[in-house]
């Protein structure tokens, strides 16, 4: 076993996903093992078709895998039910996708304190506080609509930060911004790993991946790759340098 896999905050074990097409069965993804570090941002990479995001739904929560199991700080996700699930993506996880998922009607503020578990007097205060923490502090009040697409995506990074989650989930989130925006965002990825966070990231965007710690590339022909495990271990020096050592922190799923 790895240190990264000891010290991970989430880990995929033997994990497999296929579907029923034209009668056919269809292997999206076989024998997937990956670990999520607390310090690190993780990019999981792969074209489109690769079964990323499926594996992204499935690390978040949000799919049952087929075979092998998912564990989140300690918890063995099989066999939980829908509710119990639900929890944990409620308390443990924080999701940002590339289409924001804001709800147009409701200011940035609003939006921010929906899924808000804590208490209630205290909800607009933390609210607003990562709302200035992702630049927003004078947009608390404006809808979606008038916000740009970066301000849209640090509104839903906020929102997903809301619950205080160990554990980041990001599916695409650069694929509607410019190059500006898409270097904020990670910036803040960034922060917010060096907070003791774990951040992943799922990416077609080398940009991205280069900006990343550990790599996971999903293989050409994903259903039928080997398993395979990142060759990274959790940071421990903070002056070490990511480019130094990013080239032997990668693998292939």
């Amino acid at each position: 076993m790895s240190r990264t896999s000891l010290n991970a905050l989430l880990t995929a074990s033997g994990v497999g996903k296929s579907y029923t097409l034209g009668g056919q069965r269809v292997d999206v993804l076989k024998d997937i093992d990956l670990a999520v570090a607390p310090g690190c941002v993780t990019a999981l990479v792969g074209h489109s078709g690769s079964g990323k995001s499926t594996l992204m739904h499935i690390l978040g929560l949000l799919t049952k895998p087929d075979t092998g199991r998912v564990v989140l700080e300690g918890h063995d996700t099989h066999g939980l039910a829908g509710s119990a699930l639900a929890d944990l993506r409620r308390r443990r996880l924080g999701f940002v996708f590339q289409s924001y998922n804001l709800l147009p009607q409701h200011s940035a503020l609003r939006n921010v304190l929906l899924p808000y578990t804590g208490r209630r007097r205290e909800a607009e205060a933390r609210a607003r506080g990562l709302l200035e923490r992702v630049g927003l502090g004078d947009r608390c009040e404006h809808r979606p609509s008038e916000l740009s697409g970066g301000e849209q995506q640090r509104a839903a990074l906020a929102r997903a930060l809301v619950n205080d989650p160990p554990l980041l989930l990001a599916d695409e989130p650069t694929g509607n911004l410019d190059t500006e925006n898409e270097a904020l965002l990670l910036g803040l990825f960034r922060e917010l790993a060096d907070d003791g966070r774990g951040v992943l990231v799922v990416t077609h965007n080398q940009a991205v991946a280069d900006a990343a710690d550990v790599v996971h590339r999903l293989g050409r022909r994903t259903g039928l790759s080997a398993q395979g495990e990142a060759l990274a271990a959790h940071k421990e020096t903070k002056g070490r340098s990511r480019a130094a050592t990013r080239s032997s922190r990668e693998g292939e799923l």
